[in-house]
């Protein structure tokens, strides 16, 4: 059943246009936005019973929208696809989106890592004030709508509620998500859709993700769950170069996974497809030099313990000292020099990504090469793709978001800008 339009708000086309948004995460709702003030009908549809749950769910621990650092050093974060992303922050950008937020009624603060908040942190108050105003402009929401592709006939092809529905558009926005937190709604089922119409699509994997290990069972039974702090991990990447940052992470009961994991974890992951496994060295004392360490480590211990000597002489206690009980060999803590390169220089063997559904974004997805510059798919005139689900990465840091905005407001203006061209012809 075609969903019938309504009068614009912005008599921009001779006659109402309308443009079906498919998803209803950050691309899907800007570019709602700007359709709406584009002066077209849109109708957006969505699987789950409300929008935004990704959205909601990474301002739990608060909402970081965009990050201020510099432009140059904000577009590397992008790695490889940097070229395919600068165009669409130059469209929208990290000031833009402050901007776009601050309209919103929502003040925001730059917190000392350089990430961007909204001064309460939550995400709850800025999507309401942003449905709201969608709503004003005309947008209607149809949820619980879960979009199987296309019928014979070309029209949209949903499962709702009240059974299969049809439904006829000018134009289609699809900002469907990647692969991961699937109860969310990014569930990557619009993948084999695409593919069987020869839509060019990267196969989808964890990226901001934890990686297994494989502990003993005395260690993970210790340790799961606790903190190394105040430490630095250099591994190589997949194609050869070393990097090194320091921060913090979390021991899990399968491996190892938080911030300092996930900032790396693009190129772990990378080195693992190609070498089965990938290696990092943990300093421990990334503050002390070796000779420090080796000095203090080589100081008589007498009648203490290992445990004892290490928390005295250095400071090492805890999942720290469990960690080098785990990793370096008993003949090793006799030997100084040795002992005081392992402080430093932990190796720790990464055997494979945990699942897409627990990572916080996904790489892959449609090819840019199977896009125009407008983000319309080459091989479905009419058709548009934006947010996750193009295949692109970022690291946490308000990167992810802010590409997700601004290729939902390019994807838009790609759809007005086409339909114009077709009112022309």
């Amino acid at each position: 059943m075609a969903v019938p339009a309504t009068p614009s708000l912005d008599q921009a086309f001779p006659a109402v246009k309308k443009v079906v948004v498919i998803g209803g995460g950050p691309a899907g709702l800007m570019a709602a936005e700007i359709l709406a003030g584009g002066g077209v009908q849109v109708d957006l549809f969505d699987a789950m019973p409300s929008v935004g749950r990704k959205f909601l769910l990474a301002g739990k621990g608060g909402m970081n929208l965009t990050h201020s650092e510099p432009y140059d050093a904000f577009l590397s974060r992008y790695g490889a696809r940097s070229p395919q992303i600068a165009p669409l922050l130059d469209q929208f950008g990290p000031d833009a989106l402050r901007d776009w937020v601050h309209a919103l009624g929502i003040a925001t603060f730059i917190g000392s890592s350089g990430r961007v908040f909204p001064t309460d942190m939550k995400a709850a108050p800025l999507l309401r004030a942003w449905l709201q105003r969608l709503r004003q402009a005309g947008v209607r929401f149809h949820m619980r709508h879960r979009w199987q592709g296309w019928t014979e006939d070309g029209a949209l092809s949903f499962i709702a509620p009240q059974g299969p529905q049809s439904v006829d558009a000018d134009a289609v926005l699809l900002a469907l998500g990647g692969g991961s937190w699937a109860r969310l709604g990014s569930d990557a089922k619009w993948v084999p859709l695409l593919t069987q119409r020869a839509i060019p699509v990267a196969p989808l994997l964890a990226s901001n993700c934890g990686f297994d290990v494989g502990w003993s069972a005395h260690f993970q039974s210790r340790f799961a769950g606790h903190y190394l702090k105040s430490v630095a991990v250099t591994c190589t990447q997949a194609y050869g170069s070393e990097l090194r940052k320091q921060g913090e992470f979390v021991i899990s009961a399968a491996g190892i996974e938080g911030s300092l994991v996930y900032a790396l974890s693009a190129g772990l992951r990378d080195r693992i497809v190609a070498h089965g496994s990938a290696e990092i060295h943990i300093d421990l004392l990334p503050d002390w030099s070796l000779q420090r360490v080796t000095d203090e480590v080589s100081h008589p211990r007498g009648a203490r313990s290992w445990s004892s000597h290490l928390q005295s002489r250095l400071g090492l206690k805890g999942v720290k000292t469990g960690l080098l009980r785990e990793l370096v060999a008993a003949a090793d803590f006799t030997d100084p020099a040795r002992l005081a390169k392992a402080i430093k220089a932990l190796p720790l063997t990464l055997v494979a990504t945990r699942p897409i559904d627990e990572a916080i974004s996904s790489a892959g997805g449609v090819r840019f090469d199977g896009l125009d510059q407008q983000l319309m798919l080459r091989a479905m005139p009419g058709v548009f793709c934006a947010g996750e689900m193009l295949d692109w990465e970022a690291p946490t840091g308000g990167y992810l978001l802010t590409a997700c905005f601004a290729s939902g407001r390019a994807a838009a203006n790609g759809v007005l800008s086409w339909l114009r061209q077709c009112e022309r012809r």
